[in-house]
């Protein structure tokens, strides 16, 4: 991958719990390998369970991102 910025649009896994008010957790594939990251979720979004996969709207270096649901259930 090039700069930070290729985050954005990545899909990862939720490991913990993410939702309003929870500071959850996520894994992304990036760099070769996976690497976990702070997760919150994007403004309207409900909670994220974990195994929910997501994308990527926003990262905050060096290890925050915003998440919304990839698929709808």
């Amino acid at each position: 991958m090039g700069d930070d910025t290729d985050m954005v649009g990545m899909t990862g896994r939720v490991t913990g719990t993410v939702g309003p008010g929870l500071v959850g957790e996520v894994i992304v594939r990036i760099r070769g390998g996976a690497e976990h990251f702070l997760a919150h979720p994007v403004a309207g979004t409900g909670r994220l369970a974990v195994g929910t996969v997501v994308t990527v709207v926003e990262y905050l270096p060096p290890r925050t991102v915003y998440v919304m649901a990839a698929y709808d259930n």
